[in-house]
C-alpha cells in the first residue's frame, strides 16, 4: 500500500538492476522505494527538472 500522498505504480526492471538498487539501498541504509526515489531526484536534477517535495509537504500539512 502506497503512503499517504504518494502515487503507487508498477515497475518492470531486470532483475540484476533490482538486485543492484537493493544493494546499493542497504548501504545506505535506505529502503529500497526510498533509494529508488533518491536516483530519480538526482537523475532529474542532473538534467536540469526540479522538484520541490518540501513544497508538496508542507502544502499536505496545511489539508
Amino acid at each position: 500500500m502506497a503512503s499517504p500522498g504518494k502515487k503507487s505504480f508498477l515497475l518492470r526492471v531486470p532483475p540484476e538492476l533490482m538486485e543492484a538498487v537493493e544493494r546499493l539501498a542497504a548501504s545506505e541504509l535506505r529502503s529500497t522505494n526510498s533509494q529508488l526515489e533518491v536516483l530519480i531526484r538526482e537523475a532529474m536534477a542532473k538534467r536540469g527538472i526540479k522538484v520541490d517535495i518540501a513544497r508538496r509537504r508542507r502544502a499536505d500539512a496545511e489539508d
